[in-house]
């Protein structure tokens, strides 16, 4: 049986993910951390004003009641710490504490290091970007 292209596509991200999953499982034991964890300590992004819990959980494609557990964990952790939005009383927002940002950088570097991604060149990386821009493009919005 002959595989569409989509098929392939759809295989080889899966692939991708999974390999990556696998091989970042020691590092991410080394700090007390989930994918589910790991996932949401990358998508605070330090350079920007901490996220609000709804925001975070939008990153996140997650509902409240799972984020509220995974926030707590990092917060046990002692990773981010959650505290009033000062631009609206009835939000809390989530900030990395300086070992978040410690273990942050960790899980990056070591994701990006193992990636089956990072056996790629410049150029196949841009074209993939690209492409994968590209896609994300176009699924945007509600599903």
């Amino acid at each position: 049986m002959t595989r569409s292209a989509l098929e392939t596509a759809v295989v080889a991200n899966h692939e991708i993910f999974m390999q990556t999953s696998d091989r970042i499982e020691t590092v991410l034991a080394e700090h007390g951390l989930t994918h589910a964890t790991a996932h949401a300590l990358w998508a605070i992004d330090p350079a920007e004003a901490p996220p609000s819990m709804k925001e975070l959980a939008s990153r996140l494609y997650c509902n409240a009641p799972n984020l509220s557990f995974v926030v707590n964990q990092l917060t046990g952790r002692g990773f981010v710490e959650r505290s009033t939005d000062p631009t609206d009383r009835r939000s809390r927002v989530v900030a990395l504490t300086e070992d978040g940002r410690r273990v942050r950088t960790a899980v990056i570097e070591a994701t990006l290091a193992l990636s089956p991604f990072a056996q790629l060149d410049t150029d196949d990386l841009l074209n993939l970007v690209g492409l994968l821009g590209k896609a994300l493009k176009r699924t945007a919005g509600p599903a």
